[in-house]
């Protein structure tokens, strides 16, 4: 029997023939990037590697290499498709009310992949500014837009973007990674392992136990708001006047 002929031209593009003759859809970079999440929400990011990547494609490796180059460019893309959902309101009236609903948004994020977290922190920084995807740039630029139609500077604004976005990744790395050693146990210094801890000199910690223990990631987050938004508006309040 006659081999079937491959044509070149979808094979370039990354279609490739099916063994009946029939073609299979194209592989676009968002379904290999899709695919990347997948492993990642699933394994981990250890757990993500190129191979992995294409067997989930369903291609030949080098059909993924046509859309991402290595796999630090699959960690840059899944950390971008991960901001593409996230947005901010740059016409909303109260910025305050604005960035505890974008606060809020990015924590179901990372709880929806935990995993990811790690990327979203220290991706970005491993590329220049101005050559980050826009996803990425997205929520800076419109946040910078929110601030400073309520009446703040543009560094104002630049001040609070970062502060902001500084207390976000170590909220909800605190609450990812927060890991109790025995897990059965009733008593907070049991369960954290601070029984550990000699008490002379660890008597706030050990003392402060029951709260550790108690810890919630949606009061914790609303508490942190209050104080970090209160302290910006008074603290930039010679910036001009400030609407919300």
């Amino acid at each position: 029997m006659a081999e079937l002929p491959i044509d070149s031209e979808s094979t370039r593009s990354g279609t490739e023939p099916s063994p009946a003759g029939r073609r299979r859809s194209p592989v676009t970079r968002e379904a290999v990037l899709r695919s990347a999440l997948e492993i990642i929400d699933r394994d981990g990011v250890d757990g993500m590697s190129m191979r992995r990547l294409a067997d989930a494609v369903g291609r030949d490796p080098m059909v993924i290499y046509r859309h991402v180059s290595n796999k630090a460019a699959v960690l840059d893309g899944v950390a971008e498709i991960v901001f593409e959902q996230l947005s901010v309101d740059a016409g909303a009236p109260d910025w305050r009310s604005q960035l505890r609903v974008v606060a809020r948004d990015f924590r179901r994020l990372a709880l929806d992949h935990p995993n990811v977290v790690p990327l979203l922190v220290t991706r970005p920084l491993a590329t220049p500014l101005g050559l980050r995807s826009q996803a990425v740039l997205r929520p800076l630029e419109d946040m910078l837009a929110l601030l400073t139609r309520a009446g703040f500077s543009g560094a104002d604004a630049l001040h609070v973007y970062r502060a902001f976005f500084g207390f976000l990744f170590g909220h909800v790395l605190n609450e990812l990674q927060e890991v109790v050693e025995n897990p059965e146990e009733t008593d907070g210094v049991l369960r954290l392992g601070l029984y550990r801890l000699p008490i002379s000199e660890f008597p706030l910690l050990r003392e402060l136990a029951p709260v550790l223990d108690a810890y919630d990631g949606t009061a914790e987050l609303e508490r942190g708001l209050d104080i970090l938004l209160t302290g910006l508006a008074a603290n930039l309040s010679n910036s001009g006047p400030h609407r919300g």
